[in-house]
């Protein structure tokens, strides 16, 4: 393929992905703004370049929406990039893999009393396991993603780093990469920020310079999670009561799938004092809210737990390792201890924190003022109320 560049390419930083000069980089290209860059950087900087697309799911179901990853104009966004900078590209049907893996399993999970993180999800069990084989197999020597995070050289091989662009800065979704994904992988944008981003796009004359950044998740319609849960699973979502943490009984709800811990509006419940989502009983169908005090937690239990950091996590668990965790992605991170209990992994926080809820992620940080390193984490399973405590 011959590029069809027609501007001053020496306007362009290159990049240095710390592989063999002219080595085979596999770019996963979403069709935004960020993978587009990446692919840009890497073709840019003398790289031999592969993009590959994942079409995720069908473009004719119910739940696709305009705009989303990856939908029909993604993937020729995609395409067009690829036609513009000179490399290859390729589309994949995953459709399967990421409805087994990721839509399933968030419709269970809602079920379930849950509040799942499917992006994760998505990144753990498509991207980057089966995206990365593919990868392999088409000869990279680096898979590269759009992910703003940042990879550096350890005493002790790859680590993990939060992006330089705080708001940018993607680490909670992908805190279960594994230590061999990480020696694989690269992310160009991790010390960029968006603004430049979108400048290298405009002076390639990228046509996604200016295309929108995806807000929601990309198979939940304009995030109605409820909707999507009730078309997966018809009949599933049943109606049931509204119990105060007191026992009393204060109304009826449709579907413990249309809450989510720490929610206030939308209860419907009449009282003297404002009244929060505390927690889900799926199996009795029953929606359990109390006051704002009751949504502190202490302790977290966590499952599936992976760790990035020196030794194994058994040595840091027993260790009692200090670190800094963040309950959901907007949240900044807390001090905390990492400790091992008869059945499960559990993190102390320093100080109670609110809204813990299941389902979601619990991600490790180093604890300098920084909390730059990113250690792991594991899914929250469980909480111990800091009321009780007290």
């Amino acid at each position: 393929m011959t590029a069809t560049l027609d501007i001053d390419a020496a306007s362009i930083p290159r990049i240095d992905l710390g592989t063999r000069p002219g080595a085979r980089v596999v770019v996963a290209m979403s069709g935004g703004v960020d993978s587009s860059v990446t692919a840009a950087l890497c073709k840019l900087s003398g790289y031999d370049v592969v993009g590959v697309t994942l079409q995720l799911y069908d473009h004719g179901a119910a739940i696709q929406r305009k705009g989303a990853c990856c939908a029909g104009q993604d993937i020729y966004d995609a395409r067009a990039v690829a036609d513009r900078l000179g490399f290859p590209h390729y589309v994949l049907d995953y459709e399967d893999r990421f409805s087994d893996a990721v839509i399933e399993d968030f419709a269970d999970a809602y079920l379930a009393g849950a509040t799942p993180v499917p992006c994760i999800r998505c990144n753990e069990r498509v991207k980057f396991r089966d995206l990365l084989a593919v990868s392999r197999d088409l000869g990279g020597d680096c898979m590269a993603t759009g992910h703003y995070i940042r990879r550096a050289e350890g005493p002790d091989g790859a680590e993990l780093r939060r992006a330089a662009d705080a708001a940018r800065d993607q680490s909670y979704f992908l805190f279960s990469t594994t230590r061999e994904q990480l020696e694989f992988l690269r992310f160009p944008l991790g010390d960029m920020p968006k603004s430049a981003v979108r400048a290298i796009a405009a002076r390639l004359g990228l046509d996604v310079a200016d295309k929108p950044d995806s807000q929601d998740i990309c198979f939940v319609p304009e995030g109605r999670y409820a909707s999507v849960v009730e078309r997966l699973r018809p009949g599933a979502s049943e109606p049931g009561n509204i119990v105060h943490l007191n026992g009393d009984v204060l109304g009826r709800h449709p579907g413990v799938i249309h809450y989510t811990v720490g929610q206030r509006r939308g209860l419907g419940v009449a009282g003297g004092e404002p009244l929060f989502v505390v927690r889900l009983d799926a199996a009795r169908r029953e929606v359990i809210v109390g006051p704002r005090e009751a949504l502190l937690v202490s302790r977290i239990r966590l499952s599936d737990v992976s760790w990035l950091g020196e030794g194994s996590l058994e040595e840091a668990a027993r260790a009692q390792r200090a670190v800094a965790v963040r309950v959901r992605s907007t949240r900044p991170p807390r001090g905390a201890r990492l400790l091992r209990d008869a059945d499960s992994f559990v993190v102390a926080l320093d100080e109670p924190e609110e809204g813990v809820a299941p389902g979601q992620a619990c991600v490790f940080y180093s604890p300098e003022p920084e909390h730059d390193r990113v250690l792991g984490g594991g899914w929250i399973s469980g909480a111990e109320s800091a009321l009780r405590e007290s």
